[in-house]
This record gives structure tokens, sequence and C-alpha cells, in this order.
């Protein structure tokens, strides 16, 4: 049984309390590092140790089960609660992320959300971040976009939004949902590249994210394009693929488009999109030779913008590749909510 207890003393007010833990052959249990890291915040305000209490649904395997997916983005952050059999989602939210007020806004966002999200049968929580995840720690080592996310744990989180918490990073969500349900289902290698405010990419391999010794695969939008070089003046370009195939970037190289859809379309920007679609089937031959991928999905708000263009690029990149090498299909995105869905699924 869970007992809280209050004492007031003066101005002071704590409740002191253990942490239960509800074990399942699913999610283990909740660590020590849980209360250590509860106790160091507790101690650094009032001089205590004050513990709290984590309640989690009994496990029940003939229960419907439910996860929470979110997709943290730079100005958004999108959520969804998913029935893990079917991958349904059942209702969903979304608020602004106000990235330069930091992480600890941010958890307080996304507490906002799974609160009216959650019921009693959802289990967990999988967040896709924009940046890199330690592995095997599931530790965030660094957000360009949002600061104070630097060392953030899964423990850490957990005690903040109240459910068992593992981060991904996002474009790793995106391929993995798409290999599942979407565009890539029944492949054994699938690449996801979203081209938005940068570039990110995935690797799934029969099923599941590739990450590499230490979590870090798939940073597509760090291979270089053209080392050194970048199509706009910038102060220490590394030509890598982001400087030259993000949203940023091209509206950068085509300054007079007046919204990003006249990157890739329309009279605006016609001396760019040629460039472009040579640029993304160097990326492609590159991670083809690497990888042998089945199937090279495109996502994103530009990578979809691709879409009435696979053919042109399809043709440009059978002039990079070996003779006789088997070319992957490409193809857009199928599911809009696909960051949400891997997010969940990675809770699961």
């Amino acid at each position: 049984m869970m007992r809280r207890s209050a004492r007031s003393r003066g101005k002071n007010t704590f409740c002191q309390a253990n942490i239960i833990a509800a074990k399942s052959p699913q999610r283990g249990s909740v660590t020590s590092t849980v209360m250590d890291s509860l106790c160091r915040a507790s101690r650094a305000r009032s001089g205590r140790c004050i513990g709290a209490i984590l309640h989690y649904p009994r496990y029940n395997p003939l229960m419907v089960r439910t996860v929470i997916g979110i997709d943290l983005g730079g100005t958004k952050i999108a959520a969804g609660r998913y029935d893990t059999k079917t991958w349904q989602c059942e209702a969903e939210a979304s608020a602004s992320t106000h990235a330069k007020k930091g992480f600890p806004y941010v958890l307080e966002t996304m507490s906002g959300l799974i609160k009216r999200l959650k019921t009693p049968t959802t289990t967990s929580i999988g967040i896709g971040v924009p940046g890199l995840v330690t592995r095997p720690k599931g530790t965030i080592l660094k957000l360009p976009n949002v600061p104070g996310a630097e060392g953030m744990t899964p423990a850490h989180a957990t005690v903040a939004l109240g459910l068992p918490v593992t981060f991904e990073n996002d474009a790793n969500c995106f391929t993995l949902a798409e290999s599942v349900v979407g565009a890539g289902k029944g492949q054994s290698v699938v690449v996801g590249i979203t081209l938005g405010t940068g570039v990110g990419g995935g690797i799934v391999i029969d099923g599941k994210i590739f990450t590499g010794a230490h979590g870090y695969a798939a940073e597509i939008g760090h291979m270089l394009l053209r080392p050194g070089e970048t199509p706009y003046p910038m102060e220490h370009p590394r030509g890598d693929a982001e400087e030259f195939l993000s949203g940023t970037a091209m509206g950068k190289r085509c300054e007079a488009a007046k919204k990003p859809e006249e990157y890739l379309e329309g009279a605006v920007c016609s001396f760019l999109q040629p460039q472009v679609f040579e640029e993304v089937a160097w990326l492609c031959t590159s991670l083809t030779h690497l990888l042998d991928p089945s199937i090279i999905i495109f996502g994103g708000s530009a990578g979809r913008a691709l879409g009435p263009h696979l053919t042109t690029i399809e043709k440009e990149l059978q002039k990079w590749m070996l003779p006789g090498v088997p070319l992957p299909a490409l193809a857009i995105a199928a599911r809009e909510d696909a960051g949400i869905l891997g997010a969940a699924m990675i809770a699961h």
C-alpha cells in the first residue's frame, strides 16, 4: 500500500514517501537511479531527501495496452495515444515547443499533453528527439535547438512524466513506423531521410532500428556532399547534406521564394531544382553502396515535396551507381504521423 504523509513546520510543507515500482515482464522496475535523482533535487531545495510515488498500471496480459508517442519538434510538440495491438491512434494532442525556454519547460509542456492523453491502459511513453541519444543508456547527448537537455536520462524523465520513458532520435522513429506500417512495410532494409529544418536519417534492418555502436548511426544530414563547400556563404563550411538539402539551406539558396513549396515547384526557384535532384541522387548513391537498402523513404516538409520528382532522381541515381547494382525503391512517407507513431513503437 502506498502511503503519503505531510507535515507543516513553519513555512515548510513536505511529502515523504517511498518509490513504489510496479514490475512487469515488459518494463522491469524503477531503479535506484530514480530515487537518487529525486533526493538530489529535493536536497537542493530543502536539505532533505524527499521521495515521490510513481504509480504504474499493473500488467494484465488480457488488458488492451496503450502507449503514448511524442514527436518533439523545434516549434511543435505532437503526441498521440496508440493501441499496441493495432497501432491505431486513439487520441492526439499538440502544443507549441517554446524551445528557447529550455528542456525543463518542454518537459512541463509534455506533462500537460500526457495528462490529456493518458488512460488506465497507458503503460509507457516514447519520445522522439531532434538530436543524439546515447546507447545503450538512452541518455540525450545534445539537442541543438533545445538548451538544457544534455545528460537527460530516461529515469529523470520518468519521474517528471509519471510513466516509464524511452528516448530515441526522431528520424529513427520516423523510419521505424514507415518500415512497420508505412511505405517500407515488408522490406528488409529501410532507410529514412527527413528533409525539414535540418536533415535527419534512420536505418531499420529486419524491423529493428540500427543505432550503431554508440547510438549515432544514420546521421545522414552530416554525411559530406561537397567537403568544405556550401552553395551560400557561411563560416566554417562542412559541405554536408544538411547544408545543401535542408529546408533552411534551400531558403538561403533561393531567397526569392516566399514559401517553402516554391523551392521545388514552379518558376521562382527553377534554377535550384535540377541541382537539388542531383544532390539527392548523390546522397542516395552513397547510401545504396553502403547499405544496399530495399527502399529509401523521404519525409519532412521538403522531403515530401520531392514526390513529383522521384522518377527524375531515380534516373540521376542510375548515372552514379556501379553497373548491375540493384537500385532501391524511392518513396514518399505513407504516414503523416510517422514520427509520433514511431515514438510510440519504441515505448512498446
